[in-house]
């Protein structure tokens, strides 16, 4: 106990400041982070450095436009991960055992996941489970990766990245499949059904590129499969949702390749043409959940009711 009360009174940082460390590493920014926190950017910057004095190593490297973890403090991450998702654990098994709050399921979409794949993930647990409190969130694949892994969302929705961590596991894989569309307009050959994807350049000719962006997993397949089939493009404009593109394609200002479900919620008043490609350009959708003995009744009521 003794020791205990002294690690309390001098140890370097306490668990709040561990949540802030873990915000600013997921967001890798200050102000963003701090937002999160519902802190100013100049708080959770004194908490950081508060830490790295107290440490007496650094746990961030900053520049004017970006922040990334050193070698230790990609090791702190590493290791109070899971520290952080027992505490989280703990209390919310507390809360569940005491009635005090009501249950809580906190999903991650990425952003590169349009909304017209929503109802599938979530109609079915609204029907079974109505007193369950949804909080959904839009990120990038690589902070919801991370925010699940800490125990901040309880389950999220990405295109697979070439890794995922020991502490995730996968509940189900979708295959998302791509079509080619143009603007209403554009003149496009009723015999073009199924085109290889080297004629797109041809097809398209003159067209603006609308891709998603090459910083996202997606982005980085899709570039690969194009290159791998002789295709070269260069994208007039990068965004990072399909949704937007559709739109974009839809008012005349260029071409895309986007998956064929997200077509699915565009207004008919601004049909866009499709051209489908032969091979296709595919991506796999998977959710996940951090590893762990035993998942709340929420979360288990999520997995098992996804519909794709």
């Amino acid at each position: 106990m003794r020791a205990m009360n002294e690690f309390l009174a001098t140890g370097p940082f306490d668990l709040y400041e561990l949540q802030l460390f873990h915000l600013v590493a997921e967001h890798r920014n200050f102000t963003r982070a701090g937002r999160a926190a519902g802190l100013t950017q100049s708080a959770i910057t004194r908490q950081i450095r508060g830490m790295e004095d107290r440490l007496g190593i650094a746990l961030f490297e900053r520049t004017t436009r970006s922040v990334w973890l050193t070698a230790a403090g990609a090791a702190l991450y590493a290791r109070s991960g899971a520290i952080l998702s027992e505490v989280n654990d703990a209390v919310s098994a507390l809360k569940d055992r005491l009635l005090l709050t009501p249950k809580m399921l906190r999903v991650g979409i990425s952003r590169t996941i349009g909304l017209a794949y929503l109802p599938g993930f979530f109609r079915r647990l609204q029907t079974k489970f109505p007193r369950v409190q949804l909080r959904v969130s839009h990120e990038s694949s690589a902070f919801i990766l991370g925010a699940v892994e800490s125990g901040e969302l309880d389950a999220g929705v990405v295109a697979a990245p070439p890794q995922i961590s020991r502490a995730l596991t996968v509940t189900h894989r979708f295959v998302d499949e791509f079509v080619g569309i143009a603007p209403p307009r554009f003149r496009l050959s009723c015999s073009l059904k199924k085109v290889p994807p080297r004629a797109l350049p041809q097809i398209f000719a003159r067209q603006r590129w609308l891709l998603i962006g090459e910083d996202t997993s997606t982005g980085k397949r899709l570039r690969g499969w194009l290159a791998r089939n002789g295709v070269t493009i260069e994208a007039s404009m990068e965004a990072d949702n399909f949704d937007l593109i559709v739109n974009l394609v839809s008012l005349g200002l260029g071409v895309s390749i986007v998956p064929h479900r997200v077509l699915a919620l565009h207004p008919k008043s601004r049909p866009v043409q499709r051209v489908t490609t032969e091979p296709k350009f595919t991506r796999e959708l998977i959710v996940i959940v951090r590893r762990q003995n035993k998942i709340s009744d929420a979360v288990k009521g999520f997995v098992e009711n996804i519909l794709f």
